[in-house]
This record gives structure tokens, sequence and C-alpha cells, in this order.
């Protein structure tokens, strides 16, 4: 799986690059940029959910989306411990800014693609548990972060978004086992399948606007990095080990954890008014160490898990 993981890796990053250069020559411009990033959150991440849980109904397959769900969120429950524990509040640095994006992973714009590549469509299935997960502590535990409160007005806008409504359908559909017509699961299948060209474009204009010699002075950014590329993904490696979970999906939740910073971060603090730009630079950092990163945590686990 190392393999598969590292070449799978390497064909995003090549598409990154290549959004990087269309960015950076003003082929496409920041409002393409937000253009392709809300068709990607709100069409294609959804269509794709919807059509992974078109499959026929197997005890099994519900037992594990089960073991992933409990699994999910107690990788998440590590992350809040290990963000706060490592990552303490200083007046001169964001802290909450970096705990958000030393814990909360981007499974969904890469670790869709990934997951779907290397485990099929039975570990995009399980996956869903963890980003069901995602959505609920980013709009709890993730808006206290960067807004300082809590309010259920902010947990009412995360149940309702686009992911997560539509993996109540696809489990809905799935428990009652209708079918979608062939016809239009087709044209719905096809929507999924951009699902990673467009995420890596993405991730590669957002690359294109941090500035990289910056970054690369700032030491900080590597804390925060390696806490989520290299702690983290180890810690939950450990954790995942108590839960003797069948492989497929212990290694669906360890890739979901190692994925980079997620790209939710620098759109909740620009919603928050929190330091954005700094936020941008843990992904951009983040994203390009994976690519090194998550192959060797994914060699470690195979060994252990």
């Amino acid at each position: 799986m190392f393999i598969l993981i590292f070449e799978q890796l390497l064909k995003m990053f090549f598409i990154m690059v290549l959004a990087f250069v269309c960015f950076k020559i003003g082929l496409v411009d920041q409002t393409g940029n937000k253009t392709v990033s809300n068709l990607l959150l709100l069409v294609v991440n959804p269509v794709l959910i919807i059509t992974v849980y078109q499959t026929k109904y197997d005890p099994a397959l519900v037992r594990g989306l089960l073991l992933a769900f409990a699994a999910a969120a107690a990788t998440h429950v590590l992350g809040i411990l290990i963000s706060t524990a490592l990552i303490r509040p200083k007046i001169d640095t964001d802290y909450s800014i970096e705990r958000f994006n030393a814990m909360y992973s981007n499974c969904g714009f890469i670790g869709i693609p990934l997951i779907g590549s290397v485990l099929g469509d039975t570990g995009v299935f399980y996956l869903s548990a963890y980003m069901v997960m995602f959505n609920l502590f980013s709009w709890t535990h993730g808006v206290i972060l960067m807004e300082k409160r809590f309010s259920f007005k902010n947990l009412k806008e995360g149940l309702v978004s686009p992911m997560f409504i539509a993996t109540l359908i696809a489990v809905l559909l799935f428990f009652l086992q209708l079918e979608i017509p062939s016809v239009l699961l087709d044209s719905m299948n096809y929507i999924a399948d951009m699902n990673t060209p467009l995420a890596m474009m993405v991730a590669g204009f957002s690359v294109a606007q941090a500035d990289l010699k910056k970054m690369c002075r700032n030491l900080r950014l590597y804390y925060a990095s390696a806490i989520k590329l290299i702690i983290f993904p180890l810690c939950s490696i450990a954790l995942l080990m108590l839960f003797r979970l069948p492989s497929v999906i212990s290694m669906t939740i360890l890739i979901a954890a190692a994925c980079p910073s997620a790209t939710t971060g620098t759109m909740m603090a620009i919603r928050y008014k929190q330091n954005y730009t700094y936020s941008s630079e843990i992904f951009s950092m983040t994203t390009i160490f994976a690519v090194i990163t998550m192959p060797v945590l994914v060699l470690i686990a195979e060994q252990i898990l």
C-alpha cells in the first residue's frame, strides 16, 4: 500500500503543480478559486458520497460503518487533547488557528480521492463516518476555537451543510435499498469523477497565494505542521491498535487523520475574522509535506495495525 499511496499522492501533486502555475500566470484568479472550491464543496463531494452508498445492503458493511463512527469520534477527541496540550495560549501566537489546523484534516478534498484510489468504494464508504464527525466537531469545538464561544446557530449551520445532508440521504437510500435509476446514477458518477482533479486544483490555487519564502523562515509553521502530519497520526495509530478494527477501516481512519490541514480552517478564519493568512500558510505547508509523510505513516501502520 505504501507504493500505491505514494504514486497516488505523486499524481495528485502534479495536478496541484499545474494549478499552481495556472494561478501564477493569471489564468485563474481568486474568484475562480472560490468558484471551483464552492463547486467541489457544494456539488461534487455530496454527489460522490451518494454514489458510494449505492451498494447492496451487507450486515458486515453496517457493522464496519458503526465501528468507523466510533473510531472517528475517538480520533477527533484525541486530536483535541493533543492540540490543546502541545499548543499553549500565547499572546504573540495565533494559537487557535494552530490548534484548528493541527487536528482537522482535509479528509474531503484529499481524503476522498486518495482513499478511493487505494481502498476503493468501501474505503470511501467508511470515510463518510470520519467526515460526519469532522462536521460535528469542526462546527462545535472548531467554532469555539475561532470565536472563543459556542452558539447553537453555528452548530445548526454545520448540521445543514451539503456534505452532512448528502451523507444522511446516502445512508437513508442505503438502508432502504432505494436504487437511483441507472441513467441518473451514471451522470452522478461522471460528476463524482471530477473530485480528484478539482480537489488538487483548489489546493494548488491556495499554495500559489502563499508567500513561500516567508513560510520557509517561520519556524512556528514547522512546529504546527509536525503536530498535524507526524504526532497526531502516530498517536492515532496507537489509538487504532486498541480498537482492533478490520484493516480497511483502520487504514481509512488513519489516512483521513494523516491528511494535511483542512481548507475549512482558512474558510472559518475568514468567517470569524481570525488570521486567515496564517491559516492558509499552515494549509500550504502541510499539503506540500504530506506527499512525504503520508506514505511513511501508512508504511508504519501496515506493520503495526
